[in-house]
């Protein structure tokens, strides 16, 4: 093996920006005509599984800064995409929702999501799409 592809192939920190890079571009590439980025369609996957949760809630769960999170929930609403609403308990708080506006795309959204996991991960198998899941989650 020549030494550019050695150096290249042992630095997993490479390997795996490359991996997402693929993975991102076959993710935006699907979600543009929607106006949708993919940070956007995580948070709204999210929000369909249980709706109403909160900015801190959805940060925690996906390691995503609070004042980067602000921005991208701030430009969802004005797009559209989400609802928010007080509690009625505590004024401070605001719970999430998708609007009817999304969860009208949400079957689409959802299908061109696997049509993109599908493309990344059609040289594997079953057996080895589950470990690298497997390794992956272990990394977060």
């Amino acid at each position: 093996m020549p030494e550019k592809k050695k150096i290249l192939s042992d630095c997993y920190v490479f390997l795996l920006s490359k991996a997402y890079q693929k993975g991102h571009q076959l993710v935006r590439k699907r979600l543009k005509p929607f106006g949708i980025t993919n940070v956007q369609y995580v948070i709204l996957e999210m929000l369909w599984e249980k709706e109403g949760l909160t900015a801190v809630e959805l940060g925690t769960q996906l390691k995503i800064d609070k004042a980067t999170l602000s921005g991208i929930l701030d430009r969802m609403t004005e797009s559209g995409f989400l609802i928010k609403k007080q509690d009625d308990q505590d004024r401070r708080m605001v719970h999430l929702f998708p609007s009817k506006k999304v969860n009208r795309m949400k079957v689409q959204l959802t299908e061109e999501r696997k049509s993109a996991n599908e493309e990344l991960l059609a040289g594997f198998t079953i057996e080895e799409r589950v470990v690298l899941r497997r390794l992956l989650l272990e990394m977060l």
